[in-house]
């Protein structure tokens, strides 16, 4: 997959106390700001959509080797929203993103999962459909693997909570999410491993 040059005259974020950075989508709202978050992670919501960006350092999958990881990412996802029944996700691609593509040249491999997840909200009994795009950075050096991952419902229940619309939404779209990966750097290896 070629991830497409983009032209921004967006600042680079910091991330994790100036580690890493990248460019976040505009209408976002750091969710830390507003309840804690773990310490290895980074989350990110559109203020007016459902949308999410999720960035997390997480332990190096050694066992599983690059397209696989990021399958069992995946999985992992789908296990901490409670998707795992039959029927309730899918992998739709895995690719791998050329070096060439990306700013963070410290991972061995960069892969690309598109799929999709039926998921409650707040442990609601209505299920929506997101969109899952995900990224896997492979940083076997540092004993690292970072998952970034997009959340893109895009069919709400009408029980769920999100049913509220919002026309005047201007929703991000994979390329703005592919703007994050491109533009994603480590700048300070300390914080890994």
């Amino acid at each position: 997959m070629r991830l497409v040059t983009l032209v921004s005259t967006a600042m680079a974020r910091p991330l994790f106390g100036g580690a890493l950075s990248a460019i976040i989508p505009p209408s976002s709202q750091d969710i830390s700001e507003l309840r804690e978050i773990p310490d290895n992670q980074e989350v990110f919501a559109h203020n007016q959509t459902d949308q999410s960006i999720i960035i997390e350092l997480l332990e190096y999958q050694s066992q599983v080797q690059d397209a696989d990881a990021v399958r069992y990412h995946f999985e992992d996802v789908a296990a901490s929203n409670r998707a795992v029944e039959n029927g309730s996700w899918e992998v739709r691609g895995v690719e791998q993103v050329p070096q060439s593509d990306l700013s963070m040249h410290d991972c061995s491999s960069a892969w690309l999962l598109s799929g999709a997840q039926l998921v409650s909200k707040f442990n609601e009994e209505a299920k929506n459909t997101v969109d899952i795009h995900l990224c896997l950075f492979r940083l076997p050096q540092y004993t690292t693997d970072i998952l970034v991952t997009f959340n893109n419902p895009v069919c709400i229940n009408p029980l769920s909570s999100s049913a509220i619309e919002n026309v005047a939404a201007i929703p991000w779209t994979l390329q703005d999410f592919k703007g994050v990966l491109q533009s994603f750097r480590l700048l300070d290896p300390g914080v890994l491993g």
